[in-house]
């Protein structure tokens, strides 16, 4: 079935956090890696983009745990394309253990001329015979996080490395969770809310940058504001 992509990964060491599970951001990566394999799978994959003169551009991401798999798991991570509008389309991720899926995510995302940055139409984007399912993997829509940031607390600053960095030679887009996670202690981090994670990228960084993290408690959750300078990078909400 061309629509859908599905394959089995064991959880190795280097996919769990200190609690021996599955780590977050590492789901991130997961999803992430089994939407550029099912690209590739239909003709659509980084190099032939580039041939095209055309990128991928992530908007936004949610994911939602209910647990996290084990070291040594095995686990089924399965991803579909949603009938895209006109400029942005959503992609749908499950990752199954046991029979049930535990962790699901949607990103929404579009795709641009690399020469001057323009929006393509996602409606030309798939083949003609594939067919687009309209069902998401979950209803909840992303999260609106509002643009307002006076009296978050700024703490942590971070120097974006060439490790962060991906073939469109800006910070990739799973490495943003992990230096969130990492500007927690493991005591912190293990305290935080996170059974839903909403990350919404605004302007992208590059190698070099020096990047401010700041936080702001509200009733729906910890929210999160990466900015170089007065620019907002990203935004993130835990709850």
């Amino acid at each position: 079935m061309r629509e859908r992509l599905e394959y089995n990964v064991k959880i190795a060491p280097s996919l769990c956090d200190h609690t021996g599970r599955l780590s977050i951001p590492d789901t991130f990566c997961l999803f992430q890696d089994i939407a550029s394999n099912h690209a590739e799978s239909l003709g659509l994959g980084y190099h032939n983009l580039l041939k095209r003169d055309l990128y991928w551009l992530t908007v936004k991401t949610k994911v939602i745990f209910s647990c996290r798999p084990s070291l040594s798991d095995t686990v089924t991570v399965r991803t579909w394309p949603e009938a895209p509008g006109k400029l942005r389309c959503n992609r749908s991720y499950e990752l199954i253990c046991g029979g049930r899926t535990i962790i699901s995510g949607r990103t929404e995302w579009a795709i641009i001329h690399i020469s001057d940055g323009s929006l393509f139409r996602v409606t030309d984007f798939y083949p003609e015979d594939l067919m687009l399912e309209k069902n998401p993997v979950f209803d909840e829509p992303f999260a609106r996080i509002p643009e307002i940031f006076e009296g978050w607390d700024n703490y942590y600053e971070y120097k974006v490395r060439s490790t962060d960095i991906d073939v469109g030679a800006h910070m990739n887009n799973a490495a943003y969770i992990r230096a969130i996670a990492g500007s927690f202690s493991t005591a912190e981090w293990d305290a935080l809310p996170k059974n839903s994670i909403d990350l919404q990228y605004r302007t992208p960084c590059f190698e070099g940058d020096e990047l401010v993290f700041s936080k702001h408690a509200a009733e729906t959750g910890l929210e999160i504001r990466i900015a170089k300078g007065d620019t907002t990078l990203l935004v993130a909400r835990m709850q």
